[in-house]
């Protein structure tokens, strides 16, 4: 299968500018005295609503009917779904590595991160969330670089959804740091460094996936990131939108996501 110079830089640019949004979530926790609960509910459902859809509608589907034009009906789908769960298993297998206080995905506001019992932890705290925040989003580098070599709005609408998922993140990495050191050269150093296991995620793509990619081998690849987003997006996004105390914003946003997804995809 041949792919371009410029799918491939597109499918780079995609994932460094989808990692490097912990560093907006970084600048907003310098300002930020308390977090906005209604804007993070609503972003959140937002880009669980866009994974969710493009996983299952775009992705696994396209993926199943690839394969089966490939090996047979039944073969394909058998393939498209082991790969399905196989992505899941990878995303369980990675969140399971990650003890809970340094899952950058157990909810923290930024006034609970600030507060003075845990001001003797800050340091340590912000070096382990960024460590852990690298660690996920590793594979996250690889869904949208590889969804980016085929649709290029595929790669953006995942693009734009890890994204808005990276944004906590980086505010979780950026406030112990800042408030336990005064430097926000420091805090937004190492928000900026753990965002930058996107990219990354994409080179390893580029280097294990390219000398090798075929429609089946690509096709896989496509289910397998559909169960990464999916356990991504009830995991993490949906319960972190419902922690922030904001159900219906969490659920118009998931809804919302969606429907622009679907837009998106017939446009």
């Amino acid at each position: 299968m041949t792919v371009t110079i410029s799918q491939i830089l597109t499918g780079f640019v995609l994932t460094a500018l989808a990692g490097l949004a912990t560093g907006v979530g970084s600048c907003i926790a310098f300002f930020a005295k308390r977090s906005d609960t209604r804007f993070l509910s609503c972003a959140l459902g937002f880009s669980g609503g866009v994974m969710i859809y493009i996983s299952f509608v775009e992705l696994l589907a396209g993926s199943q009917q690839e394969l089966a034009e490939i090996f047979g009906e039944r073969p394909g789908a058998l393939a498209a779904i082991a790969a399905f769960f196989g992505g899941i298993a990878l995303a369980m297998l990675i969140d399971k590595l990650v003890p809970s206080y340094e899952n950058p995905h157990e909810v923290r506001k930024v006034e609970e991160m600030t507060s003075p019992q845990h001001a003797d932890k800050l340091i340590r705290s912000g070096k382990l969330f960024a460590l852990a925040i690298a660690i996920h989003n590793f594979p996250e580098g690889m869904a949208v670089f590889t969804s980016a070599l085929t649709d290029p709005v595929t790669g953006i609408s995942i693009a734009l959804a890890i994204a808005i998922h990276n944004i906590p993140e980086g505010i979780t990495v950026s406030v112990p740091i800042f408030h336990a050191t005064g430097s926000k050269k420091r805090a937004f150093l190492y928000s900026f460094m753990s965002g930058l296991a996107e990219p990354l995620g994409a080179i390893a793509a580029w280097a294990f996936l390219m000398p090798f990619l075929s429609p089946a081998l690509l096709a896989v690849t496509f289910s397998a990131v559909a169960g990464i987003m999916v356990f991504i997006s009830f995991d993490e996004l949906l319960p972190l939108a419902e922690e922030y105390g904001q159900h219906h914003l969490s659920i118009l946003g998931l809804v919302a996501g969606m429907l622009v997804m679907a837009l998106t995809l017939i446009w």
